[in-house]
Formats: C-alpha cells, structure tokens, sequence
C-alpha cells in the first residue's frame, strides 16, 4: 500500500520512511505542506501521515484542503505531546487518528494497518481473503487452502493491491502507484512479470484462475462467481 509521509525533521522523515519501506509499505516523503496537493493529485495514495508542525502551510491547513477538496483518503496526524488544541482541531477537520510525538513505530505501523482496515473489503484481523486465498498483513504469509505461498516482497505488494480491490479491474498505472514511490523507473512490462511470478505460485496448481487478464485494460483478481 502507498503512503506519503510529510514530516519537515530529515532524520525522522529518512528513518520513518525506511522503516515503513521494510514493513513493505510503499512511501513517498516530503518535507513542506505546500507540495502536498501536488503529490496527491499525482497519487492515489491509501494513507496519509501528516505533521502538524510544518513550514509554511501547516499540517491542519493541509487536511482542510484535502477534505474541501474530497478527499477521501485516511489520515494520520503526528501531534506534540503537549499539543491537546490541535489534535481537536485535528479530529474535527476530518483527521482520523493522531499520534503522539516522539512515538514508538511499532505503533504507527499498528496505527497505519488499522487505518487501512477501514476499507470495505474482506477482511478479519490483518487477513484479507478471497475464494480460499488469504494474504496476512501482519505476518506476511500467504496462503491458497492449507498450503503456504512463499511469495517475495514485490509479489506480495502486488497480490496485496489485487486482494484489496477483489473484482475491480486495474490497470499497470493502477498497480504501480500503488506498489512504487515516485522515483521508480523501471521497465514497462515490470507489472506483467510479476503478473506472471504471482499466477505461477497463486494459480498454477490450482483448476480455480483467480488471477484474470482483462485485455487492453489491465488485471483483475476474481472471485469464482465473477468468472462466468
């Protein structure tokens, strides 16, 4: 899943970055709330961490805009300790959960996944599941029946994305702002190679393909019924 994280302190915003990256996020950092518009327009990003102690256009001005704007996405507010007034300011602007600064990142992983439960989807704990195929957040396993799927991070990004969007058909552009942060430059066919990585591991042994190819469109993860 895509997250921009805005934080004006380097070393934090490098460390959390780095660390949300080997959780298996995928994150864009930016140090001002100015830009942020920019980013957003340019992303479908599923979570936002948000600095309220920003530069120039501070982090509650950001979630205005973002919610006067429509946007729908969740957002997580990094508050002081001692700055009660703006974690209610916060919440009523439309935030939809803080945490307090210096935090653990255990929490703010915690905190994250909590926020992306949210979402209408299949999903028990950190387990998404569809038709028999579960995919655990929180452990990192896959697993089609009572067989384990060794996956690597990558596939597991990608099978993530399609497990969250179960019967809606995405496109390679769709996929890749959801597995890549903006500096990516990698070839064009690098979201059918793992297309290709995942149907091996998830389908091939199995008569059920849930992994589909919608031509001229992009892929689409379908549940049996979806299939006629």
């Amino acid at each position: 899943m895509r997250i921009l994280l805005v934080e004006d302190e380097d070393g934090l915003r490098e460390v959390t970055a780095a660390r949300l990256k080997q959780e298996g996020f995928t994150v864009d950092a930016v140090d001002n709330g100015s830009d942020v518009k920019d980013y957003m327009d340019a992303v479908d990003y599923d979570c936002v961490v948000l600095d309220i102690m920003l530069p120039g256009k501070n982090g509650l001005d950001v979630l205005r805009e973002l919610r006067a704007g429509g946007s729908g996405t969740s957002v997580l507010l990094l508050t002081a300790r001692d700055a009660i007034d703006d974690r209610v300011k916060g919440l009523n602007a439309g935030a939809d959960d803080y945490l307090v600064k210096p935090f653990h990142f255990e929490e703010l992983t915690a905190r994250i996944r909590a926020l992306l439960r949210r979402e209408p989807l299949q999903l028990q704990g950190n387990v998404l599941s569809a038709a028999g195929l579960e995919l655990n957040l929180g452990t990192m396993k896959v697993t089609r029946g009572n067989e384990e799927i060794p996956l690597t991070q990558r596939e597991f990004s990608l099978l993530e994305v399609l497990m969250r969007h179960v019967d809606q058909v995405l496109s390679r552009e769709q996929i890749e702002h959801h597995m890549y942060d903006l500096d990516f430059d990698g070839a064009s066919n690098v979201i059918d190679v793992y297309i290709r990585y995942l149907r091996r591991k998830i389908d091939e042994e199995h008569e059920e393909k849930l992994i589909q190819t919608v031509r001229g469109v992009g892929y689409v993860l379908r549940t049996p019924a979806d299939q006629s």
